[in-house]
């Protein structure tokens, strides 16, 4: 990632230096090489706070509880709830996760199996598996994907589903009478 400059030959002690020549400041001695392409790694100089990703690899297995205040990818097994709140969730293809999830963002090309509560939104990918129920304002199921549950959809700013609704139950009123209009 970063090469170290080659420098300049000194001068021999033989050779006086010119005094019109002012010395320059001296520069870095490293020099920063191009990024390969589609390096979604951003644990990198220059890269926001906002876009960490920590990585769970594909031959690690966790039985606990998981919180955190960066993005997740997890590519290895995880038994125990998930807590991401306003971060992405990957679940990669060889990634299993067995339990409740909350994050901002969900993708999954592996495999999920427990209840989903996504701020954002959902994205099963066409390797992946849900097995559980999403709540979440936004979904995408590619073809090919496997889910078995119940979604429900939140839109933004609205009050969460498990509130009771403030609108009164229907019931059969007499003839005659007239439901929402005032008697003048």
């Amino acid at each position: 990632m970063w090469t170290k400059q080659t420098p300049t030959q000194p001068q021999s002690p033989s050779q006086p230096q010119s005094q019109s020549q002012t010395p320059m400041p001296s520069a870095p001695s490293f020099q920063r090489t191009p990024e390969p392409a589609g390096d979604s790694f951003s644990n990198r100089p220059g890269m926001s706070a906002a876009r960490n990703l920590a990585c769970i690899g594909a031959s690690l297995e966790i039985k606990g509880r998981i919180s955190g205040e960066e993005d997740l990818q997890i590519d290895g097994k995880v038994e125990g709830p998930v807590a991401l709140r306003g971060h992405r969730l990957t679940v990669g293809r060889s990634g299993q996760l067995s339990s409740e999830i909350a994050a901002r963002e969900l993708v999954v090309y592996g495999k999920v199996t427990g209840n989903i509560n996504a701020s954002d939104r959902v994205e099963i990918k066409k390797d992946g598996a849900v097995i559980g129920d999403i709540q979440t304002a936004r979904i995408s199921i590619e073809d090919g994907a496997i889910f078995k549950g119940r979604i429900e959809i939140d839109r933004p700013g609205s009050k969460p589903a498990s509130a009771p609704a403030s609108v009164p139950a229907l019931r059969p009123e007499p003839a005659g009478v007239l439901v929402g209009s005032s008697a003048d």
